[in-house]
């Protein structure tokens, strides 16, 4: 069954790859969105108000994708055998985050603590990547 985990660990490994990226794109749209929202407490104007809600709304669909993309990794990686992974973490903070982040995105003080926790949920998807065999057979 070394091909099977194989597969498996392939698989894994793609939806993390995955869930990282989406992570990384709604991470890049946070920082944007940040920096607007800083213009625009300092008095930007109507211009940078709406560049802001562009940010924010792009963020907010990249966040949708990351979530959808997280729930892919974490069922990928029931089929692989990892002693250290603690899959019930990453699903915790896709449903308390996402639901959160989604209900009151648009205040700058959630703006940075969003960010904050999609950059520790991209450290945890590199840190269980780098625990996956790189060439899908045991480590």
């Amino acid at each position: 069954m070394v091909v099977d985990m194989a597969r498996e660990v392939r698989e894994a490994r793609a939806a993390g790859i995955r869930a990282l990226n989406s992570l990384r794109k709604a991470e890049k749209h946070l920082d944007s969105a940040r920096t607007w929202g800083i213009f625009d407490l300092l008095g930007g104007g109507l211009i940078t108000s709406l560049v802001k809600h562009s940010k924010l709304d792009d963020a907010r669909s990249d966040i949708e994708q990351a979530r959808y993309d997280l729930e892919d990794f974490c069922e990928e990686l029931q089929d692989v055998d990892l002693p250290d992974v603690h899959i019930d973490e990453l699903l915790t903070f896709a449903d308390f985050f996402f639901d959160g982040f989604l209900a009151d995105f648009m205040v700058q003080r959630r703006i940075n603590e969003a960010r904050d926790q999609l950059e520790r949920a991209s450290r945890q998807v590199e840190d269980i990547l780098r625990q996956l065999p790189a060439d899908g057979v045991g480590q």
